[in-house]
């Protein structure tokens, strides 16, 4: 593998995420208008997320039920995946070509990024 190969796959899987992210997001609005068409709309008072919304097992259970808060919230988790997972692709890149200095800067990446997910509630 060399470094043009692992740039375009790099590209290749940021831009796939990012369209998939938005699909899903899409997606999630248009069963929002189908479920909730109907209702009236009070911006005076701030009404948080249920429960389920707030656990990544909560948000695909909610999206497998075709949930409309959890499908767009889905997609919002996929768009937060995908810087994620272009680090962990460029780790692996970088240890297959032999650069032990960048594989090692992407593995320190990661563990922060792991860590601000973690710790981010």
């Amino acid at each position: 593998m060399n470094d043009r190969r692992l740039e375009n796959l790099i590209g290749n899987l940021l831009r796939a995420g990012v369209l998939l992210a938005a699909a899903v997001v899409f997606a999630g609005g248009v069963f929002y208008l189908a479920q909730n068409h109907a209702a009236k709309v009070d911006f005076h008072a701030f009404a948080e997320e249920s429960a389920n919304l707030r656990t990544v097992g909560g948000i695909v259970r909610s999206a497998v039920e075709l949930n409309s808060g959890g499908v767009m919230q889905l997609g919002l988790l996929l768009l937060i995946a995908t810087p994620v997972a272009r680090v962990i692709f460029a780790a692996v890149g970088f240890h297959l070509e032999g650069d032990r200095m960048y594989t090692i800067v992407s593995l320190i990446v990661l563990a922060v990024l792991i860590i601000s997910l973690l710790h981010a509630a």
